[in-house]
C-alpha cells in the first residue's frame, strides 16, 4: 500500500486523496505538521512541503502535480474512459491550467493564507511563526474568494465538468481546494448556482467521503460540509 504525508487542510493533500479514490487505490495516511520540520520528513522532502508521496520501494515523490503525473503514467493510463487525465494533448493542456489555477493561483491568493491563519497558527508556537491571527490577511483573502467563485459558476455553466465532458484532475484540484473553504464556511453558495450543482456532484461521490469525515481539533466545520444535499 502506498503512503500519502499529507495535511486534511491542504487543498493540494485533498486533491491527491480524490485521485487515489476515483480510482479506487488504497492509501495509507499520515497527518504531517510541516511547520515541526521533522528530521525524518525533511530526509524525503528537504523543502519541508506536502504532499508526499511515498511510492513503490518507499521512493518518495514530491507535490501534488507531480504525484498526479505518476498516478495517471502508473494507473490512469489503464482506466480509459475513467481516465483523470485526456488522450488529446490540448485537453491535457486544459486540464492542467485548471488544475494550476485552483493548486496555485486560488491557493496563493485565497486558500494559503485562511488556512494558516484560522487552521495552523493556533498550533504553532511563536518561533514556529504562529499567534494570533494576521485580520488584514484574512480581510484580503476574503475578498478574492467572489472573483474564483465566479470562475468556477462560470466553468461549470459552460461545461459539462469543468475542463470538458467528463470529470477530470481539473475538477478534483477544484474540489480540493473550494471544500477547504467551505469546511472554514467562507463560500455563500447563494450566488454561485451552478458551481453548487458542480460541487454537489463532485462532493456525492464516493472518493469524497473521506474528506467529509475530516476533523480539525478547534473548528468545527460549516453546518452543510458533511450534507450532500445542501
Amino acid at each position: 500500500m502506498l503512503t500519502l504525508f499529507h495535511h486534511p487542510m491542504l487543498a493540494s493533500c485533498r486533491f491527491v486523496r480524490l485521485a487515489f479514490g476515483e480510482y479506487a487505490e488504497e492509501l495509507a495516511l499520515i497527518e504531517e505538521k510541516p511547520w515541526t520540520r521533522r528530521k525524518e520528513f525533511l530526509a524525503m522532502n528537504a523543502a519541508g512541503t506536502l504532499p508526499v508521496l511515498l511510492a513503490e520501494g518507499d521512493v518518495p515523490i514530491v507535490g501534488a502535480s507531480v504525484i498526479a503525473e505518476y498516478l495517471d503514467e502508473t494507473r490512469g493510463v489503464l482506466k480509459r474512459d475513467r481516465r483523470l487525465f485526456a488522450e488529446d494533448s490540448m485537453q491535457r493542456a486544459e486540464i492542467r491550467r485548471i488544475v494550476d489555477w485552483y493548486l496555485a493561483k486560488m491557493e496563493g491568493e485565497v486558500t494559503r493564507h485562511l488556512v494558516r491563519e484560522r487552521v495552523l497558527k493556533p498550533h504553532m508556537s511563536a518561533e514556529q511563526g504562529g499567534g494570533a491571527p494576521d485580520s488584514a490577511s484574512i480581510r484580503a483573502a476574503r475578498s478574492n474568494i467572489r472573483q474564483h467563485m465566479k470562475y468556477t459558476n462560470w466553468l461549470a455553466g459552460t461545461r459539462q465538468w469543468l475542463a470538458g465532458s467528463r470529470i477530470s484532475y481539473a475538477d478534483l484540484a477544484a474540489a480540493g481546494a473550494i471544500s477547504v473553504l467551505d469546511y472554514l464556511g467562507e463560500i455563500d453558495w447563494r450566488e454561485h448556482g451552478a458551481a453548487r450543482d458542480w460541487y454537489t456532484r463532485v462532493k456525492s461521490r464516493p472518493s469524497f467521503r473521506p474528506l467529509l469525515n475530516d476533523r480539525v481539533r478547534g473548528i468545527t466545520p460549516a453546518s452543510h460540509y458533511a450534507d450532500l444535499d445542501f
